[in-house]
């Protein structure tokens, strides 16, 4: 483990860990919007089958366990504890073999630079004090030719109306407290951080959730949640 770490947040997380795969329950957007996650994921890198992947920031396992149903050979690290076990759980009820580790990104990279044809880190840099450290180690991780995939929510009235007063304290999608909007990234200093550690960022998308419908779609427009992904640079793609 290292130091950035937020652990009030990790608490919030341990404590309804129980739920990560009850679809009803406060991880329920999580399950809605995950297969435009995949599908996006899958869409960039033409397929996952056999592509070595790790997934920053696992928590239960909701996107892991997609991607390796897809034939990725998968690993999944998150600083909370309970969120690795139940991931464990869940992998061995539904038979995938799945590599979960409880651990956080920094030294993780140390030990595994360069080893992943595709980093994903989905829905956790809004949780740690120091984002661009986490993604420094994202892009570490990542081989020459290989993927980051990002996503988060941007920094602006709408996501904090959306994001926070809405979702939180109105319609009551996630517990209140999941997220500080101070902590939001704007999609250019997560460009930013990403380009600083060598990687180029390809596309980028907004990710909308209608509560009203339970559907999760990807558009053009950043406002509120957003994913992207950037490429590692090898001979083939300079």
């Amino acid at each position: 483990m290292n130091d950035n770490i937020d652990l009030q947040e990790v608490a919030k997380f341990d404590e309804i860990a129980h739920n990560w795969w009850d679809k009803d329950q406060e991880f329920a957007p999580l399950h809605r919007i995950n297969p435009c996650r995949l599908h996006y994921i899958q869409t960039h890198t033409n397929g996952l089958f056999n592509k070595n992947v790790v997934d920053i920031g696992c928590g239960g396992g909701i996107l892991a366990s997609s991607m390796a149903q897809q034939g990725a050979v998968v690993t999944g690290i998150d600083a909370a504890e309970q969120a690795i076990k139940v991931a464990k759980l869940h992998a061995k009820s539904e038979n995938l073999s799945i590599n979960y580790q409880y651990t956080t990104a920094e030294p993780f990279a140390i030990e595994h630079s360069e080893m992943f044809d595709v980093v994903t880190c989905m829905e956790m840099l809004e949780h740690v004090p120091d984002p661009a450290s986490v993604v420094a180690a994202a892009c570490k991780l990542v081989k020459p030719g290989g993927y980051l995939f990002c996503s988060t929510l941007n920094k602006t009235l709408r996501s904090y109306l959306l994001g926070i007063v809405a979702a939180e304290q109105i319609l009551n999608l996630v517990p209140k407290g999941t997220h500080e909007h101070d902590k939001f990234i704007r999609p250019s200093a997560l460009i930013k951080m990403i380009e600083q550690n060598g990687l180029k960022v390809q596309d980028a998308k907004g990710l909308h959730y209608n509560p009203i419908t339970k559907s999760a779609s990807l558009n053009n427009d950043l406002a509120v949640n957003y994913l992207l992904f950037a490429r590692k640079p090898n001979e083939n793609n300079l």
